[in-house]
Order: C-alpha cells, then structure tokens, then sequence
C-alpha cells in the first residue's frame, strides 16, 4: 500500500488540503468542496472509509513536515511573489486527461485560455466538454491552473472552488478585465 502524506493549509481562499506521494504532489482540493466533486479523501462518515482505503491502495499519514515546501511555494504564490511552482507533481489520470493537464499548466500566469483553445492545445479541436471533463477530475487545483480556463464567449464558468475563489485567483494573477464576468 501506497503512503501518502498529507496536510491542511490555510490560505487566503480558505483551507487546502494537500497530499504527496515519494514522486510528488498528488492532490490539492479545497476543504469546501462542491457537492459531487472528486475527492482523494475517504469520507469521515462513510463506514466504509477502510474499504475504500483498500480498494485505492494508499494510506494517508499526517506529514506537514514533508509537505512544508509545497505549503511554503503556495504561500508565496497567494502573497503576489511567485509565478511558477518548481516542485514536484505525481498526476494521476487518463492519457487525455493528463495531457489536457499538461496544457493547462503551459498557461502563462496572468493569462487565460478557452476550453477550445485546451481542445486545440490537445489535438482534439472538438473536444471542448471533454477538456471540460478532463478539468473538472484536476487532482491539484490552483497549481495545475484550470481556474484559468474561461467559456468562450469570456465570461467564468465551471470551478471546483466555486466561482468566487476561481474570480479571486484570476484576481491575484492579474488575469481579470473588464470583459470577464460570472
């Protein structure tokens, strides 16, 4: 079985809750997340929460030690002082979705994308939903940047953290005109 450690981070758009793998940052979710968005955690109230630890192969172990260069670039991004993460990502997913995280993180801070353009990006000009998709099960949030995804048509659409958080990240970067509404 696989150990992941973990920990909780406070941040400006609310608590983080991290986890890493020996190979690299393995999720980033918001502690408030929407109803039926994807999870790495078991739920505390699920009965079954051994089961499910069995069935995904890994362990969670407390680790803020371990994680504290994670916490510490995070806490420089959110204070306006670091643009780029350097370390480490263990992303886990579908050929297609990985790719599609690829994309997203090719795009520069500040700047933002249409799915078609992630479409595009991917080689698959009409997969617009499914990079929509691909977005929606993005483990590490914030770093893989697909807050930085708009509709087409310019305005917010679609974030785990909700609309709210994903306007103050775009906020932060500096992303936000005039001509991008909710």
């Amino acid at each position: 079985m696989e150990t992941l450690h973990t920990a909780s981070v406070d941040s400006p758009i609310g608590p983080l809750f991290l986890a890493a793998s020996a190979q690299g940052l393995v999720a980033l979710e918001f502690d408030a997340r929407l109803r039926g968005q994807q999870t790495i955690r078991p739920n505390p109230r699920d009965l079954r929460q051994e089961k499910e630890k069995e069935k995904k192969g890994y362990e969670f172990v407390e680790g803020p030690r371990q994680l504290q260069a994670y916490a510490s670039e995070l806490e420089e991004y959110f204070a306006g002082k670091r643009r780029e993460f350097t370390f480490p990502l263990d992303l886990r997913g579908t050929d297609f979705q990985q790719s599609c995280w690829r994309a997203l993180l090719a795009i520069p801070y500040g700047e933002t994308r249409t799915y078609a353009d992630i479409a595009r990006a991917v080689g698959k000009p009409t997969a617009f939903r499914a990079v929509g998709m691909a977005n929606n099960r993005n483990p590490i949030a914030v770093v893989v940047p697909c807050h930085r995804v708009i509709a087409s048509d310019g305005t917010l659409c679609g974030y785990g953290g909700g609309l709210d958080i994903k306007r103050k990240l775009l906020e932060l970067e500096g992303a936000l005109s005039g001509t991008l509404a909710a």
